[in-house]
């Protein structure tokens, strides 16, 4: 990766985030409008209500009248308290998800309340640093629950001794506060998901080195607001002349690509090459997750494997949670994302473009 920038800047009571890649928008986070939209990362105690034939899972009650669902019935019993957290935001007209598996993530570390044990990111693949990592998360874990575990990530693999087990004693006293909320109650707030702006200090300043600009106007200065403006057109240029459109629908988001005017042996092929290449940062910037099906370019079976496997390699490093299902038989490339984002359409920007 190039020159890394983060850009923070305030729209009013939310702050909004962008990372810049050599002068180029990579990422954008930004906190929904409003204040009252439950975000991902935000913990609840909640009180299971029912689960009805066919569904797949439990509805529980949240404060404020809310519902959110759980995958699974996990043996919980209708009317019993329990803490969970926000998986993503909410689809159009559905209920909010959320899981029973609780995590306090920090820069470098997750403490997993009630899921014991120490691990290591498998990006790192050193094992004298795997090892000094374990040892760093032992000591600095020692009078923590025995059920609590640990998550180093990959950050760590950059970070001193001292600052790894600042943030490790930070997420594990996170997670101690959130065990003590247990227990009978009606469905109540207990913490808060991260703002844009924590999402950028956590997630974007590693590694090093990463220039932070962090006051208000940062994005005029930048110029991150034209940036904004041009990515919410669907239109998107490819390499060659090939052009792809995202437009996000009720039903998916919708993905089109087109070789253009080029006429040239393999230029489809091209184009779906450089399309795949392109894609998991069109869906990022634009906070854009669900179902996603793509109308490649026409390409012979073998080219259609090779554009999969690239789709895929492209997804791995992107950090929000992606899955290639498969092709349809009209030659469509079917995807999955976790809704991690608000959509740019849904964030209220207009007044700042």
């Amino acid at each position: 990766m190039g020159k890394k920038c983060v850009v923070v800047d305030r729209l009013e009571n939310r702050s909004i985030a962008a990372l810049l890649v050599d002068g180029a928008l990579e990422d954008l986070v930004v906190d929904p409008p409003g204040g009252k939209m439950a975000v991902p990362g935000a913990i609840f105690r909640a009180v299971a209500d029912r689960s009805p034939k066919g569904v797949g899972g439990l509805f529980v009650r949240l404060p404020g009248k809310r519902y959110g669902f759980i995958k699974g019935k996990q043996g919980i019993e209708q009317g019993q308290s329990l803490l969970v957290q926000v998986r993503g935001f909410a689809e159009p007209g559905k209920h909010l998800p959320v899981t029973t598996r609780i995590s306090c993530k920090g820069r470098y570390s997750i403490a997993t309340p009630e899921a014991p044990g120490i691990n290591i990111s498998r990006t790192i693949r050193n094992l004298q640093t795997r090892a000094r990592l374990v040892e760093v998360a032992k000591d600095a874990a020692r009078t923590a629950p025995k059920t609590t575990g640990l998550i180093l990530r990959s950050a760590s693999e950059f970070a001193d001794q001292a600052s790894i087990a600042s943030d490790i004693k930070t997420q594990l006293g996170l997670s101690q506060k959130l065990l003590e909320t247990r227990g009978p109650g009606p469905p109540a707030s207990i913490c808060n998901g991260p703002s844009a702006a924590d999402i950028a200090m956590r997630e974007w300043l590693d590694p090093p080195p990463v220039q932070l600009e962090n006051a208000t106007g940062s994005f005029d200065q930048f110029g991150v607001w034209e940036m904004i403006s041009a990515i919410r057109e669907p239109r998107v240029e490819l390499a060659g002349g090939a052009m792809m459109f995202v437009e996000s629908t009720e039903a998916f988001v919708a993905v089109d690509v087109n070789s253009g005017a080029d006429s040239s042996p393999h230029s489809s092929y091209r184009a779906c090459l450089a399309a795949a290449k392109a894609l998991p940062r069109e869906l990022r910037v634009r906070g854009l997750g669900g179902q996603i099906v793509i109308d490649f370019a026409p390409v012979t079976k073998k080219h259609r494997d090779a554009v999969g496997s690239a789709l895929v390699t492209a997804f791995r490093s992107d950090p929000v949670n992606t899955t290639l299902i498969g092709w349809t038989a009209l030659g469509h490339a079917e995807v999955t994302r976790k809704r991690e984002r608000i959509p740019l359409d849904h964030a209220d920007l207009d007044r700042w473009l």
